[in-house]
């Protein structure tokens, strides 16, 4: 039986430090979603010198492009989508201090050496379990690019997310246990 840790963001070095490969983690807070779309404009703004939309330091992006919210709840099926086509972008957001990223498979060695490098964890979302995943999800708002349809840029506040670590700042990687 792995640890289950209690994380709140923002996440701190200390928080990151104490998660292992395979430890199970409950997020509350604030967890911001984007896609390699999404991705890809972030990164334009960061090379033209201009402000992201979302706040990274010590803040959690989920890998996911929610459904439209069914009558009486907040969000529809948010379930997380494949991590490594975020790679090629997502190093450039922890050196800003983005601590931990939310997803579903392996991540490309360049991103686990950049993980290690900044001190960012990768958690797994459980493919096949977005209803329950949309029920940790209280709150849901689009803060930018909502062009992008369901890949839009959300701010969500989360009560309990479940997710694992998939890897974490010491090189742990439950893709090759």
């Amino acid at each position: 039986m792995t640890d289950v840790h209690v994380l709140t963001t923002p996440l701190g070095d200390e928080d990151v430090a104490r998660l292992r490969a395979g430890d199970r983690v409950r997020i509350s807070g604030v967890v911001y979603t984007a896609r390699d779309a999404a991705h890809r404009r972030m990164i334009d703004c960061l090379d033209r010198g201009e402000p992201l939309p979302i706040p990274v330091e010590g803040q959690v992006i989920y890998y996911a492009g929610p459904s439209p919210a069914p009558p009486g709840r907040v969000i529809g099926s948010a379930g997380p989508t494949t991590s490594y086509r975020m790679d090629a972008y997502a190093p450039r957001l922890l050196e800003l201090g983005l601590r931990a990223t939310i997803g579903k498979g392996a991540r490309s060695p360049e991103m686990v050496q950049a993980m290690m490098r900044n001190q960012a964890v990768y958690l797994a979302a459980i493919g096949g379990a977005a209803a329950l995943i949309a029920s940790s999800i209280k709150e849901c708002e689009v803060l930018a690019y909502p062009e992008l349809g369901p890949e839009a840029v959300r701010r969500l506040v989360v009560e309990d997310f479940p997710a694992i670590v998939a890897n974490d700042i010491y090189g742990g990687n439950v893709y090759e246990r």
